[in-house]
């Protein structure tokens, strides 16, 4: 007997450099999976970009016993990087309506799926610290905050990357003496096997180290404030600072500032743990929301698209717990 996919959801978790489907029954079970490669419409596209998506939910529905069929879902929800702005949100929304998987779909930024990843109920706010940083908000009734969070242009510091410059920037002032000193002068050159400042200079500038591989400096400057370095920790100390003030801005925007409600950290940086980081968070985030708790998310987000869809779906608790449990460990 074939399986029954009639009501059956769709959970999409697009990422920069992977993305997760997943086809979900309406009672939370995971009828079948299937990962691709990282969704980057500002590069390829659009259209090639959700061509992309669909190879990848092909699979998944085959792998739920669908095979043969076209896809036909009661709900689609597709949580995609590169959403930053809600016009763009509703440029894919238009996209993925026209492949005719379903006649419901609703789009976020993946941002969403990482916050309803670590909540019991769509309610409070995540702040995700990666190679960017980005912070998000919602409540049961549908309200959202959010940020544009496409780096500078949009007041953003932080994120991996950010930090690389900062103290390759320090650095390289400390070196030649325009800066205090610290010890990131060496420990950074040091990372690529290189005596000096200048030389990781020359090496970044010339392309013989590639742009990418800058991010690998996050850690070594986390290495060096945990040995008490005061440049590297002050630089520690102001990714706490923006780290509390999105995510008190957005407790505010959604009148969730003056009672009991989770800020959910997740991402690389934030997920890495680092004392002096975590720390101050919590340190700055207990002045300036006092009821906010902390918690760091660690389930795959494709589980939080997916519980995303059964809200929309209006599932009970069973099934979402049912999801969850198929996402533990």
């Amino acid at each position: 007997m074939g399986v029954n996919l009639n009501g059956t959801l769709l959970a999409v978790d697009a990422g920069n450099s992977k993305t997760d489907v997943a086809v979900i029954a309406p009672d939370g079970t995971v009828l079948g999976s299937a990962r691709g490669g990282g969704f980057q419409p500002p590069v390829v596209g659009v259209g090639t970009a959700v061509d992309g998506l669909a190879e990848i939910v092909g699979r998944a529905w085959g792998a739920a016993g669908g095979a043969g069929l076209s896809p036909a879902f009661a709900h689609a929800t597709a949580c995609l990087a590169n959403a930053d702005l809600p016009v763009e949100e509703t440029a894919l929304q238009e996209e993925v309506l026209g492949r005719g998987w379903s006649r419901s779909v609703r789009v976020h930024n993946d941002t969403f799926a990482i916050l309803r990843a670590g909540l019991d109920e769509p309610r409070g706010v995540a702040v995700v610290c990666g190679a960017g940083i980005n912070c998000v908000g919602m409540t049961p009734d549908g309200r959202t905050a959010r940020f544009p969070a496409i780096g500078k242009i949009s007041g953003d510091w932080g994120g991996g990357g950010g930090l690389a410059d900062e103290a390759l920037w320090c650095a390289a002032r400390a070196e030649d003496g325009r800066g205090l000193p610290t010890a990131l002068a060496d420990a950074l050159p040091a990372h690529f096997g290189l005596g000096s400042m200048y030389a990781l200079i020359e090496a970044l500038h010339l392309g013989r180290i590639a742009v990418g591989r800058r991010h690998e400096l996050a850690p070594v400057l986390f290495a060096v404030a945990a040995g008490g370095d005061p440049i590297a920790l002050s630089l520690v100390h102001r990714l706490a600072e923006e780290v509390v003030v999105m995510a008190a801005v957005a407790l505010r925007r959604l009148g969730l500032h003056e009672e009991e409600a989770p800020v959910m950290l997740g991402g690389s940086v934030l997920a890495a743990r680092h004392p002096q980081l975590e720390d101050r968070i919590r340190e700055l985030l207990a002045e300036r929301a006092p009821k906010a708790t902390i918690g760091f998310v660690t389930a795959p987000p494709v589980l939080g698209a997916g519980l995303l869809a059964l809200d929309e779906a209006a599932a009970g608790p069973a099934a979402k717990a049912r999801l969850r449990e198929r996402y533990a460990g």
